[in-house]
């Protein structure tokens, strides 16, 4: 199974956008994928892809419950599905994850047991065969370092970084470097880093240098596509669901970013060392009538 977080310090470099749409084209390769949100902001995944109507239902189960042990049904009641993909929807519970957690550890630390507090959603998912029913496993948590981040770190054991085209952006990205590697070494786990995706790219010259010396693979850059973005946010769903249903005429820039969101998850297959059995063309919508 691949498996990777989508994450970088910085905010506003289109971190679950960049999520939303690799896991549309994973599943439009013919994979099965599951992506779980982390986020205890209201503007996340689950609102992205329209999934997020019991988030604030304090009766209802989640991911937070089944994290400490306290679920109210099996974890497969927990999924929704959108676009062909599987998303364990965020709730505000979320929000108190850190605390669930550390009254977690005590409990068990008072009966002489050992705890790991960023295990646990590891654990969750392989309590849940998680690896046996899907091909890709995506996490999107927050843009902080956070018990949410090393739980999805420590669960995929690969990172996705999206990179704000800027030295600002360069900045938080060697930031993260030296936290990646912190983190594996304090958990001591091997923590591998796919490929660096620079979003919202202008084509400055400081641009282009700043791309170039970034120490990861860098498969794609992808252009600004604000008016694109936004529409998917307005209509709740993908790039590629957008362009085909919303749009009025196909653009072609746009379809060249379609095109580099499916080359992206194939390369990230690659890396993974999966097979999408049934690739489309890099960008190929259906016709409407």
């Amino acid at each position: 199974m691949l498996s990777y977080t989508v994450y970088s310090e910085a905010g506003g470099v289109g971190k679950t956008s960049l999520t939303a749409n690799l896991a549309v084209a994973h599943a439009r390769g013919g994979l099965n994928p599951l992506v779980v949100p982390l986020d205890p902001q209201d503007g996340d995944l689950s609102r992205l892809l329209g999934v997020d109507d019991n988030r604030a239902d304090s009766n209802a189960d989640n991911l937070v419950r089944h994290m400490v042990n306290s679920p109210r049904g099996p974890f497969d009641e927990l999924v929704r599905t959108a676009e062909g993909v599987d998303i364990v929807p965020e709730h505000n519970m979320l929000s108190d994850l850190s605390n669930h957690l550390s009254r977690e550890q005590s409990k068990a630390e008072d009966l002489g047991d050992a705890y790991n507090i960023y295990a646990q959603l590891r654990r969750v998912l392989r309590d849940a065969d998680v690896g046996e029913k899907y091909d890709v496993l995506i996490c999107d948590p927050p843009a902080t370092e956070s018990d949410h981040l090393y739980n999805a770190i420590y669960a995929t054991r690969n990172l996705v970084i999206p990179v704000e085209p800027s030295w600002k952006g360069q900045a938080s990205v060697e930031g993260l470097a030296d936290l990646a590697t912190n983190f594996a070494e304090q958990l001591n786990i091997d923590l591998g880093v796919l490929g660096a995706i620079p979003n919202g790219v202008k084509n400055t010259s400081d641009q282009r240098e700043m791309i170039e010396d970034i120490e990861f693979p860098v498969p794609e850059t992808i252009a600004d596509r604000t008016s694109l973005m936004e529409g998917c946010w307005r209509q709740q769903c993908s790039a590629f669901h957008y362009v085909q249903e919303h749009r009025d005429r196909r653009r072609d820039y746009e379809l060249e970013t379609l095109a580099q969101l499916d080359r992206l998850a194939r390369f990230l297959e690659e890396q993974g060392g999966i097979e999408a059995p049934n690739p489309p063309e890099p960008g190929a919508l259906e016709e409407t009538a």
